[in-house]
């Protein structure tokens, strides 16, 4: 305890956040000199990397997605997931030039497995053990940030927008940030708002459905639609788009959080196996279902409510143009940017969230906002493994 004291006491700690998320693609690693804490925090990163998620740790995380995946497997690669994120955190920390002992402190958030906030009782999980990230890299590690949100009756998620509120709220303009990953979540942030005033929700599938599909078209080889050239070389079949658009979820009003269970394989087999259209149509379908769930989730729950100007993606979505045209074209009275024009990579976003999430934690500071998780009150987030 001696030694976190002393990291609080600090004007500035170096954090390694850490990220993988519905995708599974890889391990997001960032280190950032973290000054302060709550409205005062200011965030300086240092290095980015992600370390490819390869082989038979990612097979096996995607079996535990599924229902074939065993009790067994689920506690081998909650250790060799802490490997894994032990050895991303060691990796960026040797790219910024630094030493592991130059370094406070790991934030991590590991990988959903399951996230059932509808469940009786609603619950969640993330593997990637913490004790193991500590023991490996000698730095104390906070992670498993979800659950005390959930206790108090949260969704446990999203658990971002306090740090979108830290890091982007802004006077004058009416924001949304939205992450495309495998889900697409967006926090909205009212001109001069207070942290009260803030508010976030699932919007439904960002890169998943795309990702799946590209990779059963093409019998595992690709991960993804890289560039979108796959959609942009389809047709959207606007009668199965519709379809589509009426999915439950999408009309659920906040607070709503999703995952995999909902808009997953099965979801996806279930579709392409009742309608047959060629690869390249059912990506660009699916390209545009996501762009219009997303837009109408906004319109329908946000931009309703709240006076929005400019909408900043970050996330992997961020890097397909398709996606991004069609989201333009469907927020027409929005400027829809990409959040590095901001000055933060699309791509490090999250990791760095995680980063600042642990320092609220290290501060005992709560990391959740009740009014975009549901929550009955603010909570300290996060269990800290000491070395």
């Amino acid at each position: 305890m001696e030694r976190l004291l002393h990291l609080s006491a600090k004007k500035s700690r170096r954090i390694a956040g850490l990220m993988s998320g519905t995708s599974a693609d890889g391990i997001d690693a960032a280190l950032v000199e973290v000054e302060g804490a709550g409205r005062g925090t200011r965030v300086k990163l240092l290095a980015f990397q992600t370390l490819p998620l390869e082989g038979e740790l990612r097979q096996g995380v995607f079996s535990l997605f599924g229902e074939e995946g065993s009790l067994d497997e689920l506690c081998r690669l909650n250790f060799a997931l802490g490997a894994a994120f032990a050895e991303a955190a060691l990796a960026v920390i040797a790219g910024a030039g630094l030493r592991p002992e130059e370094v406070d402190l790991i934030g991590s958030h590991g990988q959903t497995v399951r996230h059932l906030p509808q469940g009786r009782p609603a619950s969640t999980l993330q593997i990637g053990e913490p004790a193991v990230i500590a023991q490996r890299t000698g730095i104390p590690t906070i992670a498993d940030f979800r659950p005390a949100d959930m206790a108090l009756g949260g969704q446990g998620a999203p658990l971002v927008p306090l740090v979108d509120f830290l890091l982007f709220n802004h006077g004058l303009r009416g924001r949304a940030l939205l992450n495309i990953g495998g889900i697409a979540n967006a926090t909205i942030l009212p001109a001069g708002g207070e942290a009260a005033q803030v508010w976030a929700f699932d919007l439904g599938p960002g890169n998943a459905l795309i990702d799946g599909a590209a990779s059963h078209f093409s019998g595992g080889k690709e991960r993804c639609d890289r560039d979108g050239r796959g959609a942009a070389a389809g047709q959207v079949d606007e009668g199965l788009l519709a379809g589509l658009l009426a999915h439950p979820f999408l009309h659920l009003p906040p607070p709503k959080s999703t995952g995999r269970e909902e808009f997953g394989a099965g979801l996806l087999a279930e579709w392409i196996t009742r309608h047959q259209r060629s690869p390249a149509d059912w990506l660009a379908t699916l390209t545009a279902f996501t762009a219009r769930a997303i837009a109408g989730g906004l319109e329908r729950f946000a931009l309703s409510r709240t006076p929005v100007d400019e909408v900043w993606v970050s996330g992997g979505g961020a890097h397909n143009p398709v996606l991004m045209a069609m989201l333009q074209e469907a927020l027409p009275g929005l400027k829809v940017g990409r959040l590095d024009e901001l000055g933060l990579s699309v791509d490090a976003k999250e990791a760095v969230a995680f980063a600042v999430l642990a320092n609220e934690t290290l501060m005992g500071r709560p990391g959740n906002l009740p009014s975009a998780t549901g929550a009955r009150r603010p909570a300290v987030l996060g269990k800290i493994c000491l070395v």
